[in-house]
C-alpha cells in the first residue's frame, strides 16, 4: 500500500489520468452519435421516434371462402380484397405475397440452399434432398369485381397485379383471386403450417396459415416491401378487416383468428352452454372433453360445416382444424375488456396441455399488457401441433408433447410453457406493434423474447429461462466473429439466426433495463414505444429514438455496439494500486516505516550471508566507520518536529482534520478487451468481509474506448475488487475480472462410462409407483 501527502494528491491524480483519458480511440469512436446511420426525420417519422403529423399506412380488407379437403390434404379458396391507398402516391400496380411458393418445386429457397455430403448421412437428410412435394400456390384467376381478367406477373413468392387504372390517393380498389394448393406434412416439409398425421387413429390435425395470397406493405420509408420469402424473414402485412368462411368436415372443430359468427350452426347446444360458462370461470372449462374427442377420432361424419369468423384491424389470419381437438376456454378481463383465452389440442398433448396451456395464454396476455399496451382483441388461442411454434393474430401454433405414458421431463414442461408465452406474446410484437419482419427479424423476435423473459419470471420464481439472462449469451458472444453478424443484418443474411434475432437483442434489452437505464426509465420508454406504434409500422430508428426520447438517456453508444457490430463484452481489471494519505507527522510515519522494515523478509543472499559470511571488513577495521554507520534515518529529530509544525501551521482547519481521517485510495486500471463499451460494475470486499457495489456509467470510456483508470476512495481497506459480480453485462471472460486474481472454481464428475441420469425423472418415479398409485393417475382435462 502506497502513501502520499495530501498536498500532492491533486497533482498526482491530475497528472496521471490524462495519459489514459486522452482520445486514443482506434477506428470509429464508440460514442459517436448514430445520426449518419439513421434515416433523416421527416413529416412521417419524427426525430423523437414518434409517428409524424403526416404519417400514413395502407389498408387491405378481405372476404375469404376456403375449403379444406381432408381426403386429399388440399386447400381451395377464393377471396375478394379491397385495397385502400392512403399514401400520397399514385399506384399503377400492387404487389401480393405468395408465401406458399416457398414449397414450389422450383422455389428460390430450394435453389439457394447450401448443403454438404458426409460419409454417413441420415435417411432424413437424403429424403429431404429427394423430396418431390409440390406445395406452391396454383393461381386459378385474378379478376376485377366485374369478372375481367387482370394482368399479373409472378416472381417466385411475389405477384404483381397491374391495375386497370392507377390507384390515386384516397381511392380503393376491389378484386378477386382464386387459388388452390397442396398442404404439406409438417414432419417432412417443416414449414410454419401444414398437417400432422396420426397413424394410430388415421386422423389429421391441420394448422393452416399463409393459405391465401396476401397484400404486401407499401410504406413511406421503403415503398413496396417485396423482398422474396426465403424462409427466415417472416411476414410484413397491412392491417384490415377479415371475414373468413372455412368449410371443413362436419365432425371437425375449427379454431381461428377472430370471433365465431355462426356458433348456433356449427356448435352443439352443449358446447354453446359450456362456452358461456367459460366466461365466468376461474379456471379453464372444457368445451370439448378428451372423451368426446376420442369418440370423434373413431368416426367419420359425412358432409361439411362452414365456420364463419370475423376479425377487425388485424394484419393476418390463420386457423386450425381437426376432429381430434380437445377444446378448453377461460375468460379474463384486460383493462375492463373481456378476452377469451382458449386452447385446442389432441389427447396426445395431455396431461401437459390440459393443465397449463390456457393458464399460460391468460398469464401472457396480462403480463405483456402490463409492459406494453392493453390487449384489445377479443380472443387469444393456443393450438397444439407437432413442431416448434408460430404466431398469428389471436392464434398461435405450439409444440411440446409429453411421452405416450403421460410423463414428461422438466425441460419438456418448461419448453412448452415458454413456447406458448413466446407465440402468444407475438400478438404484441409484431401483430399489433407491426414491425417489418421480412427486413428485421429482431424487431419482433428480439423484443418479444425479452418480454417473454419477463413473463416467465412472473410465472414462477427463478423460472429456467433459456434467453434473457446475460450469462446465457456469453458462449455465443465469444465465438469467432466470422461466425456472427450484427443484429442489424437482414433476416435472410443473419448468421446463427436464433442467437442473432432472439437471444442477443433480448439480452441487450435486459441489460438496458437492469444495468444501463434502470427499471423505471426503461419501462416507461418501452411502454411509450408500444403506445406510439400500436397498429402502425415502426422501424429500428423509431425504436432507438423513442427509447432515448422517453428516458433522457443517450443510448447511441449502446445501439452502435450491440446492434451494429459483433463486438463483445470483456472488461478486464488490469491492475490495482493502493494508496493511503501520509499524516506528515515524523513520529507516525517513521514508526510505520520501522514496522515495514522489520516485517520485510531479508533477501536470500542476506539470509545465507548471515551464516556463511563470518565477518566483514568493517567488523575487522572499526576505524573505517563514520557518521553514517551510526546514523538512523528513522529516528525522529528536532528538525523533523520543527518542519512538521511549520507544515501544519500552513494548513487550514479542514485540511488539518483531513490528515487525521483514515482513508484508503485505490487506482484501478480498466481495459476493454472485447470492444463493447459497457458500464463498469465493481464489487468491493472490505477487510471486515462486508461488500459494496459501485456502478460506473459506460461514459467512462468516452475519451478512451480501450483503457482507463479510476480512483476509488474508501474508509476501510479493500481486500478484493471484482468486476460484474452478478454477470449483468454478458462478460465473456470472468478470469480477468478480479484483483487479486481468483482461480476459476470448477469440478469434474467421476462416472461409469455410458451411465447417465434419467432425462425424465417423472417417468422413473411413475415406473417405481405401486399399481394402486398408477391406477389413480388421470390425465388433466381427460373427462
Amino acid at each position: 500500500m502506497r502513501r502520499f501527502l495530501f498536498a500532492g494528491l491533486v497533482l498526482a491524480l491530475a497528472g496521471s489520468q490524462p495519459a489514459l483519458a486522452q482520445n486514443t480511440n482506434s477506428g470509429t469512436d464508440k460514442f459517436a452519435q448514430l445520426e449518419t446511420l439513421l434515416p433523416t426525420p421527416n413529416v412521417y417519422r419524427t426525430a423523437s421516434g414518434a409517428p409524424g403529423k403526416e404519417y400514413w399506412q395502407q389498408r387491405a380488407d378481405y372476404d375469404i371462402q376456403v375449403t379444406l379437403d381432408d381426403a386429399k390434404q388440399a386447400i381451395t379458396g377464393r377471396e375478394t380484397i379491397t385495397y385502400t391507398n392512403l399514401s400520397p402516391d399514385v399506384l399503377p400496380y400492387i404487389w401480393m405475397q405468395l408465401d406458399q411458393n416457398i414449397l414450389d418445386k422450383n422455389s428460390m429457397t430450394k435453389a439457394t440452399e447450401v448443403s454438404q455430403l458426409q460419409d454417413r448421412m441420415p435417411f432424413q437428410s437424403v429424403e429431404a434432398m429427394l423430396a418431390d412435394f409440390d406445395g406452391g400456390f396454383k393461381i386459378d384467376a385474378v379478376t376485377s369485381r366485374d369478372g375481367k381478367t387482370l394482368k399479373t406477373v409472378i416472381n417466385h413468392t411475389m405477384m404483381r397485379v397491374d391495375l386497370p387504372t392507377p390507384l390515386r390517393p384516397g381511392q380503393s380498389y376491389s378484386f378477386n383471386v382464386k387459388w388452390h394448393y397442396n398442404i404439406n406434412d409438417q414432419l417432412k416439409e417443416n414449414q410454419r403450417s401444414g398437417y400432422e398425421y396420426f397413424p394410430e387413429d388415421k386422423n389429421y390435425l391441420y394448422e393452416i396459415a399463409q393459405f391465401y395470397p396476401r397484400m404486401a406493405v407499401y410504406s413511406d420509408n421503403q415503398g413496396w416491401q417485396h423482398k422474396q420469402f426465403l424462409g427466415n424473414g417472416e411476414f410484413t402485412l397491412p392491417f384490415g378487416d377479415y371475414k373468413v368462411s372455412i368449410t371443413a368436415p362436419a365432425d371437425h372443430v375449427v379454431a381461428s383468428t377472430g370471433t365465431l359468427q355462426n356458433a348456433a350452426q356449427v356448435l352443439t347446444a352443449t358446447q354453446q352452454k359450456r362456452l358461456a360458462q367459460a366466461k365466468n370461470a376461474k379456471k379453464p372449462v372444457l368445451i370439448v372433453s378428451q372423451a368426446e374427442a376420442v369418440s370423434a377420432e373413431g368416426k367419420r361424419a359425412t358432409g361439411t360445416k362452414t365456420w364463419v369468423y370475423a376479425a377487425k384491424n388485424v394484419r393476418d389470419f390463420a386457423w386450425a382444424s381437426s376432429r381430434k381437438f380437445i377444446w378448453d376456454a377461460m375468460e379474463i378481463k384486460q383493462s375492463g375488456k373481456p378476452v377469451l383465452c382458449m386452447s385446442y389440442y389432441p389427447k396426445e398433448g395431455n396431461p401437459l396441455w390440459g393443465q397449463y396451456s390456457t393458464e399460460v395464454v391468460a398469464h401472457t396476455i396480462k403480463t405483456y399488457s402490463k409492459f406494453t399496451i392493453p390487449y384489445e382483441y377479443p380472443v387469444a388461442i393456443s393450438v397444439h401441433g407437432p413442431v416448434g411454434g408460430m404466431e398469428y393474430p389471436m392464434l398461435c401454433f405450439n409444440g411440446g408433447r409429453p411421452e405416450k405414458d403421460g410423463t414428461y421431463s422438466a425441460q419438456r414442461k418448461y419448453g412448452m410453457i415458454s413456447v406458448i408465452i413466446h407465440e402468444v406474446g407475438h400478438n404484441f410484437f409484431p401483430m399489433i406493434i407491426n414491425s417489418d419482419e421480412r427486413q428485421w427479424s429482431w424487431m419482433d423476435e428480439g423484443l418479444n423474447t425479452f418480454v417473454q423473459y419477463l413473463t416467465e419470471q412472473e410465472w414462477e420464481r427463478n423460472y429456467p429461462s433459456s434467453r434473457g439472462e446475460p450469462r446465457n449469451m456469453v458462449n455465443y458472444m465469444k465465438t469467432d466473429k466470422t461466425l456472427q453478424s450484427p443484429i442489424m443484418t437482414n433476416s435472410e443474411s443473419a448468421l446463427q439466426f436464433g442467437n442473432n434475432a432472439y437471444g442477443k437483442p433480448a439480452t441487450a434489452l435486459n441489460i438496458l433495463r437492469e444495468t444501463v437505464m434502470g427499471r423505471e426509465l426503461f419501462d416507461h420508454a418501452f411502454k411509450t414505444y408500444a403506445q406510439r406504434w400500436a397498429y402502425k409500422h415502426p422501424t429500428p430508428a423509431d425504436f432507438f429514438r423513442t427509447m432515448e426520447d422517453a428516458s433522457a438517456v443517450d443510448l447511441d453508444w449502446f445501439w452502435r455496439g450491440w446492434f451494429y457490430t459483433t463486438d463483445y463484452t470483456d472488461l478486464a481489471l488490469e491492475s490495482v494500486k493502493s494508496y493511503t494519505p501520509s499524516t506528515g507527522d515524523p513520529a507516525v510515519e517513521k514508526a510505520r516505516l520501522q514496522q515495514l522494515q522489520a516485517a520485510a523478509a531479508p533477501s536470500i543472499s542476506a539470509q545465507r550471508n548471515a551464516t556463511d559470511l563470518k565477518s566483514t571488513l568493517i567488523d575487522e577495521k572499526p576505524e573505517l566507520k563514520d557518521f553514517y554507520n551510526e546514523y538512523n534515518p528513522l529516528a525522529v529529530t528536532a528538525a523533523d518536529q520543527q518542519r512538521y509544525a511549520a507544515y501544519r501551521a500552513g494548513l487550514s482547519p479542514e485540511q488539518q482534520q483531513r490528515l487525521g481521517q483514515q482513508q484508503y485510495f485505490y487506482e484501478l486500471t480498466l481495459r476493454n478487451m472485447g470492444g463493447l463499451v459497457m458500464p463498469v460494475i465493481v464489487q468491493l470486499t472490505y477487510a471486515d468481509n462486508s461488500k459494496e457495489i459501485q456502478t460506473i456509467p459506460a461514459e467512462i470510456w468516452r475519451k478512451n474506448n480501450e483503457r482507463v483508470t479510476k480512483v476509488m476512495v474508501t474508509k476501510q481497506p479493500v481486500i478484493s475488487f471484482v468486476l460484474d459480480p452478478f454477470q449483468q453485462t454478458a462478460d465473456t471472460d470472468q478470469s480477468n475480472n478480479a484483483f487479486p486474481r481468483q482461480p476459476a472454481a470448477s469440478r469434474f464428475d467421476l462416472y461409469q462410462q455410458q451411465q447417465q441420469a434419467p432425462a425424465n425423472p417423472m417417468q422413473q418415479a411413475t415406473k417405481a409407483a405401486s399399481p394402486m398409485q398408477k391406477q389413480e393417475q388421470k390425465p388433466v382435462g381427460g373427462q
